[in-house]
């Protein structure tokens, strides 16, 4: 096999059984996973971000898995760390004589790896900061809308912080310039629409009863604001909502589930359009794994 400078991805949409299938392949091509997850990467933050440790066993054998639990849910994370985590555990993979594969559904995390972003740290606290402070929220979106015509991510036109932070790091950033040279797969896991949102719902109510509602107490409980709680989104925000009775336990559930639903839609937008951008994804379903294996032993055998 040549392992030299290959990189395994295996995408796809919330719900739809990346991780564990990832794992199995890692197993049987002696891998380990890097986590391209935009929430999981902090800690405390285990049922609502599906950190399914479970998964990551194969024949009684735990996958290696990177950027999971590695910041305070206090402090920020951004596509600059995203980028210095993955070239490191990358490098640390590769330089053992394994396979890295990775993983997950945050679009903008994967594309900046397969279309190798060149991104500038952002200073949140710097003087354009301050001055976007001092601009009407109008202002600020029509600075962004300049930046990015495109938003995949609605958030960033609704919440204020978010758009600040939105366009100080659109500013910083100069796409497509190479800094890791990379030879890459793309596996798409994908399945019906209908079976998507069967899945989805069943989940959430296994991770409600799991006690996804005190894992957001305790966070509360550690002193992270319920202005930090809707930031990070979905199962977070809403029960935020809920905690502080602005909505009721089955408008909860009902609102989340379609959000969630929302959010899938929107990572399978994203995947469509880094395709259009050039990059190949070989699409199958969660239980083609011999299909997997085919196209993975092809793409290592030269």
């Amino acid at each position: 096999m040549n392992l030299e400078n290959k990189l395994i991805t295996i995408l796809g949409p919330t719900a739809v059984g990346k991780t564990k299938l990832a794992a199995e392949l890692a197993f049987r091509f002696n891998g380990e996973i890097i986590s391209a997850d935009s929430r999981q990467v902090y800690k405390g933050m285990d049922i609502g971000t599906g950190k399914d440790y479970k998964d990551y066993f194969v024949n009684n054998k735990k996958i290696p898995v990177h950027l999971i639990d590695i910041i305070s849910p206090k402090k920020e994370f951004n596509l600059f760390l995203f980028q210095k985590y993955f070239n490191k555990a990358f490098n640390k993979i590769t330089k053992k004589g394994k396979v890295p594969f990775l993983v997950g559904g945050s679009a903008l995390y994967l594309n900046s790896v397969l279309q190798q972003y060149k991104i500038s740290p952002v200073n949140f606290y710097s003087e354009r900061a301050d001055f976007l402070q001092s601009l009407s929220n109008a202002e600020l979106k029509n600075i962004l809308l300049k930046l990015k015509p495109t938003q995949h991510n609605t958030t960033d036109l609704i919440e204020r912080e978010r758009i600040i932070k939105a366009i100080l790091v659109a500013e910083s950033k100069n796409y497509k310039n190479k800094h890791l040279e990379i030879n890459y797969l793309v596996i798409g896991i994908t399945d019906n629409r209908e079976i998507i949102k069967k899945k989805i719902k069943e989940r959430l109510k296994i991770r409600l009863k799991e006690g996804m509602i005190k894992e957001v107490e305790t966070l509360l409980a550690q002193g992270i604001t319920h202005e930090k709680l809707k930031f990070f989104g979905l199962e977070y925000k809403f029960i935020s909502l809920y905690l502080q009775k602005e909505i009721n336990y089955n408008d909860m559930y009902q609102k989340l589930t379609s959000a969630i639903i929302n959010f899938s839609k929107r990572q399978m937008t994203w995947f469509r359009k880094m395709e259009r951008e050039g990059i190949k994804i070989n699409w199958i379903k969660n239980n083609e794994i011999n299909k997997a294996e085919y196209l993975i032993k092809s793409f290592l055998k030269y």
